[in-house]
């Protein structure tokens, strides 16, 4: 299992948008993958768990991955984070 924390960085944070976006890029990769926020702890698998934390601008979430690709995983989910989620605002 691996850890990283990372920072939302659009302007309008995990919405509907975002959150199908993320979930199309992880489910690529058979690792689990939750999400950690003020305590919490989701499937980042889910569009509905992404949409229940409303992450906005500036949130730190810590990814958690556990599986055969959690490598993988880990890099394509930091780089969509780092990159916006691929959304233009």
């Amino acid at each position: 299992m691996i850890k990283k924390t990372v920072t939302v960085k659009n302007p309008a944070g995990i919405h509907a948008r975002p959150a199908s976006v993320i979930v199309q890029e992880i489910t690529r990769f058979k690792s689990d993958f939750h999400i950690h926020m003020y305590g919490y702890r989701i499937n980042g698998k889910s569009i509905l768990g992404l949409l229940t934390l409303a992450a906005e601008q500036g949130a730190e979430l810590e990814l958690e991955m556990d599986g055969p690709d959690e490598e993988q995983a880990m890099e394509a989910m930091v780089t969509l984070f780092n990159n916006g989620f691929k959304v233009e605002e």
